[in-house]
């Protein structure tokens, strides 16, 4: 049986934008080519296609009968991967939060100049499916990174759901209200210094059997949490999320490798 034919990366265009905390800013995207997007996706990833220097749209990769072709290197697209925050399917509107870092960087730096009309491409989206399963309860770790995945998945539990969320914030005005069931725990930390989110985690009462555990965020917190729940508490591919978003010191190409390294090291767990 033929393997299914992969969707070719759909071209869409800015529709508004708006800041969520002066850390982050959600950008909505539309467009005829989200027809057909799936709507039971919150919090999965986007490879997000951003145009180079001199460049109004992204040249997009195509699909043939042999895979993917990329563009020529001085044409190949800027390449980020992103979450899904918001689809909606009646207006074809695609929400997707971007970290509006204080150091240049491109896709922030897009995000911060993005007006409507601007375009750029997605491909997607990817990750498990669903992203989070049935569990008794919940614990749920990220940084700004995964905030927006985080947000997503919050305002789609059930209205029983079970969690307790812990969010890694650069100052106290990353902190804002989460629209969650009545169940789940927000609680903020703010880094000062090196992620106290691994010894926080550490200190936790554990919820016991039937926890499921969402991690993701910098590299070495992401890993230190991992290793810590699969140690004491057993948990492995079934029970765990824990995929690193980015590390620091590296952007995400140079980090590409090494990310899948971890995620591989989950899986063989």
């Amino acid at each position: 049986m033929a393997a299914p034919r992969r969707r070719p990366p759909r071209m869409l265009q800015v529709i508004e934008t708006r800041d969520t905390s002066p850390h982050t800013r959600i950008i909505t995207l539309g467009g005829a080519e989200l027809e057909g997007f799936p709507e039971d996706c919150p919090g999965a990833h986007l490879k997000l296609f951003l145009p180079r220097h001199g460049q109004s749209d992204p040249v997009l990769p195509t699909v043939g009968p042999k895979g993917i072709t990329w563009p020529a290197p001085h044409r190949r697209p800027i390449v980020r991967t992103y979450s899904v925050r918001r689809f909606d399917p009646l207006r074809c509107h695609l929400d997707i939060e971007f970290v509006l870092h204080p150091r240049s960087g491109p896709a922030s730096d897009w995000a911060r100049k993005a007006r409507a009309g601007d375009r750029a491409g997605i491909a997607g989206p990817g990750g498990p499916h669903p992203m989070l399963p049935l569990a008794q309860h919940y614990l749920m770790v990220g940084d700004l990174s995964s905030l927006p995945a985080i947000t997503a998945l919050l305002e789609n539990m059930e209205s029983d759901t079970r969690a307790r969320v812990l969010c890694e914030v650069p100052d106290d005005r990353g902190i804002r209200e989460l629209e969650c069931p009545p169940g789940v725990d927000v609680r903020w930390y703010v880094r000062r210094g090196p992620s106290p989110l691994p010894q926080i985690v550490e200190a936790l009462p554990w919820p016991g059997a039937g926890t499921y555990a969402w991690i993701a965020g910098e590299h070495g917190a992401v890993v230190a949490i991992r290793d810590y729940l699969r140690e004491t508490h057993g948990l492995g591919r079934d029970s765990m999320y824990a995929v690193p978003y980015w590390k620091a010191g590296l952007h995400e190409d140079a980090y590409h490798q090494e990310r899948h390294r971890v995620m591989d090291e989950l899986e063989a767990a």
